[in-house]
């Protein structure tokens, strides 16, 4: 498991308290080569493993990175895996839009923030601990949806160029990191469509042995940041292992 990371790593997984990062962490901790798992959450989590820290926080909110980045206190990070991401949310009123007139200011501003800006700026707040000559992998949830060469079909606005905005923001901070960090790997992740409470309005449309289960998105995310190499920061990726244009 994630060979290129040393034996005792340290790994940040954000939205562990959903679908895709709560497999992920289950997954690293079956092995036993983390030493530290920062397991990041908006809700309370519960886990009897001595090497977990559980921490409670926002992080599409200014005062949720704070937590994170005091939890860290500037210790070495090996692993940062970002889970969280929203295309959908009864209560505020937001679902993909099927034409222009669905378009909403206030529901592409809500998009924009948690899909690109947070994951952007959860690199910003760690990047202290990112920096210098460990090997580190910083993986975060992207769409294939949201790549604009291989839309053909239109509609989801909003998702769509949210996801495009989050590969424009992790390729650009690949090219930077690369100064501070010649190990560094950051990773764009298409996982495929998961039964998962994102995926689920629209899961009666996925055609047979299309809809994933979290546990074999765990494995085979991990699998394709373990086939990854330096020269490849910056690129987008499905859970099979094959490259995503963007």
């Amino acid at each position: 498991m994630l060979q290129t990371l040393p034996d005792g790593f340290t790994a940040v997984i954000i939205g562990a308290g959903g679908g895709i990062g709560q497999a992920v962490l289950n997954q690293l901790l079956k092995s036993d080569r983390p030493g530290r798992v920062i397991a990041v959450s908006r809700q309370s989590l519960e886990i009897d493993d001595a090497r977990v820290e559980s921490l409670k926080a926002d992080v599409t909110t200014d005062e949720g990175r704070e937590l994170l980045r005091d939890k860290v206190d500037g210790a070495p990070t090996h692993l940062l895996f970002n889970a969280i991401g929203l295309l959908h949310d009864e209560r505020e009123a937001i679902s993909p839009e099927k034409r222009l007139e669905d378009l909403d200011a206030g529901a592409l501003a809500t998009l924009f923030n948690v899909n690109a800006i947070t994951p952007v700026l959860l690199i910003q707040t760690l990047v202290n601990s990112l920096k210098g000559r460990h090997p580190a992998i910083i993986a975060s949830l992207s769409a294939r949806v949201g790549s604009i060469d291989d839309n053909a079909l239109g509609g989801w606005y909003g998702y769509r160029a949210s996801k495009a905005a989050h590969n424009m923001f992790l390729r650009t901070a690949a090219i930077e990191l690369a100064r501070y960090n010649r190990q560094a790997i950051v990773l764009s992740l298409h996982p495929g469509t998961t039964d998962t409470g994102l995926s689920q309005p629209f899961q009666s449309r996925v055609p047979e042995g299309k809809l994933f289960t979290p546990d074999f998105v765990a494995e085979r995310l991990l699998a394709v940041m373990n086939d990854r190499r330096a020269e490849e920061s910056g690129s987008f990726w499905d859970w099979a292992g094959k490259p995503i244009p963007f």
